[in-house]
């Protein structure tokens, strides 16, 4: 992969389209002191090289009618080459699956689950979750009330790394 060099108009523009993204380029050539042709370029450009990985509106779940969040810790019964790919195909097919995580730890799998209620929850973990191939044991954790809940990722390391990081480099300015 090849070294991307940003400044600091660059992290400036990814933060403002992290928390504004459906601005034009103008308000956000406004907010990074930018013509929007110019903003337009760095996008482009910042797109090619994989740091924008796309765009998405932000749904509220609980305006939609999924009121429960749950935290699943999934542990497979054996780690054959088979085994995780049939599962992360199957959880890959669930839409109530917001992420899933290989992890390290007590599980195997960690996933973010949405469902309208409990009922529709317990649907999903006894009838569909609890189904797919290799599954030994789920442990579960439902929210309670979100304390913090974020998309937008810390960007001021870039500027300050701790070690010259191997495809991103900052050029200050």
């Amino acid at each position: 992969m090849n070294a991307i060099t940003v400044d600091r108009h660059d992290l400036a523009l990814l933060d403002a389209l992290q928390r504004s993204g459906n601005a034009t380029n103008a308000v956000l050539g406004e907010h990074v002191h930018l013509s929007a042709s110019q903003v337009s370029r760095r996008l482009q450009r910042l797109q090619d090289a994989g740091l924008i990985a796309g765009y998405a509106a932000l749904l509220d779940p609980a305006a939609l009618g999924l009121g429960v969040t749950a935290f699943a810790h999934v542990t497979l019964e054996r780690h054959g080459a088979q085994r995780p790919d049939a599962f992360e195909s199957g959880v890959a097919a669930l839409p109530e699956v917001l992420e899933c995580f290989s992890v390290s730890g007590s599980a195997d799998y960690v996933l973010r689950i949405v469902a309208p209620d409990l009922a529709a929850f317990s649907e999903l973990m006894m009838k569909r979750l609890l189904r797919l191939p290799g599954v030994a044991n789920i442990k579960t954790d439902i929210a309670l009330h979100k304390i913090k809940q974020t998309h937008v990722l810390p960007l001021e390391h870039i500027a300050r790394p701790p070690r010259p990081a191997s495809r991103l480099r900052y050029a200050g300015g």
